[in-house]
């Protein structure tokens, strides 16, 4: 059976996004402007984006059929992002083409008194993907060494040693197989305020409003900081994360879903060899 890892079974990506500008430790949250486009700048831009989302989602969603029958590889995508900075959104149309059987989400949450008597990694290691499946996590371990360290919910230096922790298991999930995404949804100051407005106005979306996003957003400067040094001690260039302009929320989508494309592409998938001799059945059906 051949492998169909090859070029011919690839999405031709050469006029899409370039990604590198975006991948850490080359990048920093000063370099990206989260309203850029990328090549879709100018009249018509938004339905080019639009109609190259389409093409990736498609093939996103064949190459998932391969990922998943093969069965020897894990992929795990990591949102992070400021309140509002559309990681529900994100995860609704980026992934739309994929079968929900081969995707697990995690939306992590406040710790309960149970993951609190354990090591902060622990709820978070329990719901990494198994081969064959897309794992998403919906803010993650970040939280640890982002809220804990702006909200002074443990010391400095807890908070501190969690970085070489992080990276210890980043690299126990690499060297069983699963590829990291790990992805920075960067909304910007203004984007964010007529969002969370929108939110306030909008009837249907009032029970999304916290007040704690305006807490949060108050602290711009300083989670900014702590983002900051996360990338730097957690985004080597074999762990890297990728900035995402999200304030065009169309951009963004192409962004996340060309990335996720060129991560299955990077794999040597291949199908698995039948069970029985298919030759010795045919002409029985």
């Amino acid at each position: 059976m051949p492998n169909t890892d090859d070029l011919a079974a690839r999405l031709d990506l050469s006029a899409a996004v370039d990604l590198e500008p975006y991948r850490t430790p080359g990048a920093n949250l000063d370099d990206v402007d989260p309203g850029d486009v990328g090549p879709y700048a100018g009249v018509g831009g938004k339905k080019a984006a639009k109609h190259d989302l389409k093409r990736l989602i498609a093939h996103l969603a064949k190459r998932q059929r391969l990922f998943y029958a093969d069965g020897r590889f894990a992929l795990l995508l990591v949102l992070q992002a400021m309140d509002a900075g559309g990681k529900d959104g994100t995860i609704r149309r980026a992934l739309s083409g994929l079968n929900p059987q081969g995707v697990h989400v995690t939306s992590f949450k406040a710790p309960t008194e149970v993951e609190l008597a354990h090591d902060f990694l622990w709820r978070v290691h329990a719901r990494t993907p198994r081969r064959g499946q897309i794992g998403v996590f919906n803010r993650s371990h970040y939280e640890d060494v982002l809220i804990a360290r702006v909200a002074e919910l443990v010391p400095e230096a807890t908070w501190r040693a969690r970085y070489a922790h992080i990276n210890a298991f980043e690299a126990l999930l690499r060297d069983a197989g699963t590829s990291l995404l790990k992805v920075y949804l960067h909304v910007g100051h203004d984007e964010q305020a007529e969002r969370l407005r929108k939110r306030l106005e909008d009837p249907e979306r009032h029970w999304k409003f916290d007040a704690a996003d305006l807490a949060a957003r108050a602290q711009w400067d300083v989670y900014h900081e702590a983002y900051a040094e996360a990338f730097s001690r957690c985004g080597p260039a074999d762990a890297p994360w990728l900035i995402v302009p999200a304030d065009r929320k169309w951009y963004r989508d192409v962004v996340v879903v060309t990335a996720l494309v060129e991560a299955l592409d990077a794999l040597p998938l291949r199908w698995p060899q039948p069970k029985v001799d298919v030759a010795d059945f045919e002409g029985l059906v």
